[in-house]
């Protein structure tokens, strides 16, 4: 056995075989961007859920104002309680006079009642409701300046490490920032952690004290799989929009801030959503257990030991870069025996233009022992005499 790059076996598959293979995947690999479509927004933030493929980012790092969009925070601390148990959608929280007087978008609670948790979540949801932020704020925290930095503190510990709270409601602050990625981050928690709130958001009107009022995600009143999140807007942040469309199982989330008017949000969230959907897919690769290749083995009870994935992997690509995929098995021959099965022996790697190259490791799928004196020496003297065996 030697380490020389002659030694290094490498194997390319046919991508004609991906097509072939179920969609069910745990394991991922993220393709590259592919900022080709230019957007008007200033900030953009556009990723595959399945996979975590980035597929679009403008600044997305950038802290920025994230108005509305970071109800989703107040959102969350809710959804956390109502999951816990300490809560639930029949429990009422008072109406301070602070929660009353609330500018800005009102679900029109009244001073000195109480409100139910459902109607709360709906109110801040569907309508956008400041006054039902302060409400809850209030009610879980008890104050919204300790509830915020509640909110802070949460964050941190969900991994968004640049975003800060100052308020319950998105009220302009020189300390209430986030960023677009961290906004796509956080959806993607709401949505697989509360499933059974989710559902919440593609409410497209709500009734409170006899006033109706719509949405605001336009996403929602278009064919387009559309269920979610939550808008955004002030004059320092311009319109935002965090949203989300699952179409066939395949489920997209974006983030769009500082467009010129509600108008363009629309259009231009509509128009992102479809250039990604269309643009990009995912391809499975293989499945945990799939016999990804055959490797050889020195001196071992068998001369080869079959290789799978622990996970079952894929990528999403755009389209014209699936064309140009290519597939290896990378790994040491021979590999000596002994092998455990299970144990990582090689490494799967997964190339495309404008991709970043990754490895996966592949695993042993057998047991392989090491055979007794006499036929280790034969095995030996075969291989220095006639080579490796065909494989």
């Amino acid at each position: 056995m030697t380490e020389s790059v002659t030694a290094m076996t490498c194997r390319t598959f046919s991508t004609r075989i991906f097509s072939l293979l179920c969609l069910c995947m745990a394991l991922s690999i993220t393709a590259a961007r592919a900022d080709a479509i230019d957007t008007p927004a200033r900030e953009a933030f556009i990723f595959d859920m399945n996979t975590g493929a980035i597929l679009l980012e403008k600044n997305a790092d950038d802290l920025m104002a994230p108005a509305s969009m970071s109800k989703l925070m107040t959102i969350t601390m809710l959804f956390e309680r109502l999951k816990e148990g300490s809560l639930s959608m029949d429990d009422t929280l008072p109406v301070s006079e602070k929660a009353w007087k609330k500018g800005g978008s009102k679900m029109f609670v009244e001073v000195d009642t109480r409100v139910k948790i459902g109607d709360l979540l709906r109110g801040i949801i569907v309508q956008s409701g400041n006054d039902a932020c302060i409400v809850v704020a209030e009610g879980l925290g008890g104050s919204e300046e300790a509830f915020a930095d509640a909110m802070t503190a949460r964050a941190r510990e969900l991994g968004l490490q640049k975003s800060t709270f100052a308020n319950a409601t998105g009220w302009p602050d020189p300390n209430h920032k986030m960023t677009a990625r961290e906004l796509g981050m956080l959806a993607k928690h709401i949505i697989e952690d509360f499933p059974e709130y989710y559902p919440i958001f593609a409410e497209k009107d709500f009734t409170y004290s006899e006033i109706n009022q719509g949405n605001r995600n336009p996403l929602l009143y278009k064919d387009n799989g559309a269920d979610g999140l939550k808008t955004g807007h002030t004059e320092e942040s311009g319109y935002g929009l965090v949203g989300s469309s699952e179409r066939n199982g395949r489920r997209l989330i974006l983030v769009v801030n500082g467009l010129e008017n509600a108008k363009e949000r629309s259009r231009e969230s509509e128009r992102l959503m479809e250039w990604a959907f269309r643009e990009f897919d995912n391809y499975a690769l293989f499945k945990a257990g799939d016999v990804v290749d055959n490797a050889r083995v020195w001196l071992g009870s068998q001369d080869t030991v079959p290789l799978t994935v622990e996970s079952d992997l894929t990528v999403t690509l755009s389209r014209q870069a699936r064309k140009s995929m290519v597939v290896k098995v990378v790994y040491n021959e021979p590999i000596p025996a002994p092998i455990v099965k299970g144990t990582p022996v090689a490494q799967l790697v997964v190339s495309a233009p404008e991709m970043e190259t990754v490895s996966v490791p592949l695993v042993a799928m057998e047991d392989v022992t090491r055979p007794g004196p006499f036929k280790r020496l034969t095995s030996a003297v075969e291989y220095l005499v006639f080579g490796p065996p065909a494989n």
